[in-house]
């Protein structure tokens, strides 16, 4: 089993190592000297590289993509550098420890943070013909996400002061407009499923229960395994979209992500659930309900919104492509994908089916 491991930076996304030593130099020091930049290939959104030290040290540092302009939740550096250093103060073991954000342009060109490298596993859907998964580790990891997204969701946001990441009143109904918005300001052919899709959200728009920490982007390709055992999670990452609101958008997010067997070869791409072993959705939403006492009998909704909402964030990359800020070869194909996510909400809904 190896670790989701970095490589050579590509063209166009490299750092200037001199600007940022001279930063870490003055404002944390005790990242001492860097001695390789890398650059980590997954991931779609923001960029991440590996900094290694004279001294063995590891360490992420994150940014924003070329083009990409920090909104509310996405491409905040400021933000999720928060959201981890509020973890962190809470007690939540289960992040990179935060050491250093920049908010000064100046340096690197957009603004960064570094957090500490959590050693492990991060499982990507292109590994799936490398690795030996065995039903019953997709079995025994599956069942770990889904205690791990109920721990999240059991947080006390009042009592750690993770409350000040959000305001929950209304916080569905903002979610679907907001992301309609950014569809319609990336937009760069007609898609009639997307409108289609909004126009159900907007009309089934569902009572929420107590509001709860989210992640938002809740995967397998977001969590750091322990490479000997698999099903233990020991991080998780990517905290740029957390809030707080109504945890059934988290669940349905999560759903959206979560393939299986008999999806289409796009859908399966997303991510490792479709091999055997894995719970289904519906077996994935059942234990969700049963360790968190939550209802779930609403949850194709909240399914359709994260259908909905990965289909405005293919679209927002993909038009980055389009107008030639990134020239990323796998930016290319996404508008096929857009296309695919909207058809099947669509198919969801007509069946009341995720």
């Amino acid at each position: 089993m190896t670790s989701d491991s970095p490589t050579t930076v590509r063209p166009g996304e490299q750092l200037d190592q001199a600007a940022l030593q001279a930063y870490l130099s003055e404002h944390a020091p005790a990242v001492g000297q860097l001695t390789a930049i890398e650059q980590f290939p997954g991931g779609y959104s923001n960029l991440t590289y590996a900094l290694t030290t004279a001294d063995g040290q590891a360490y992420v540092l994150r940014r924003p993509p070329a083009g990409a302009k920090a909104i509310k939740g996405g491409h905040d550096m400021g933000r999720e550098f928060w959201v981890l250093t509020l973890l962190q103060q809470a007690g939540y073991k289960q992040i990179p420890i935060p050491i250093t954000y920049c908010d000064d342009e100046s340096v690197l060109g957009y603004p960064f943070y570094i957090m500490t490298r959590v050693a492990g596993v991060i499982l990507r859907a292109n590994m799936a013909s490398k690795l030996n998964l065995l039903p019953e580790t997709m079995h025994r990891l599956s069942h770990s996400m889904v205690d791990t997204l109920v721990s999240l969701h059991a947080i006390d946001v009042h009592q750690t002061g993770i409350q000040q990441l959000g305001k929950p009143d209304g916080y569905v109904q903002r979610q679907v407009a907001g992301w309609y918005t950014r569809y319609e300001a990336s937009k760069t052919d007609d898609i009639p499923a997307i409108d289609a899709l909004f126009h159900y959200l907007v009309d089934a728009l569902p009572v929420s229960p107590p509001p709860t920490l989210l992640h938002n982007d809740f995967k397998y390709d977001n969590v750091i395994l322990n490479p000997d055992f698999l099903p233990e999670v020991r991080a998780v990452l990517d905290w740029e979209m957390c809030t707080i609101g109504d945890p059934l958008m988290d669940v349905g997010t999560a759903l959206s992500y979560w393939s299986e067997a008999g999806d289409s070869a796009f859908r399966r791409s997303f991510n490792l659930t479709h091999l055997p072993g894995n719970l289904t959705r519906q077996e994935f939403a059942q234990r969700y309900s049963e360790r968190s006492g939550r209802d779930v009998s609403n949850l194709l909704y909240y399914y359709i919104f994260g259908l909905f909402k990965n289909a405005v964030v293919m679209q927002q990359i993909y038009s980055r492509y389009h107008r030639g800020l990134t020239t990323d070869p796998r930016f290319a194909g996404l508008l096929a994908g857009v296309q695919a996510l909207s058809n099947d909400g669509l198919h969801s809904i007509e069946t009341g089916r995720f």
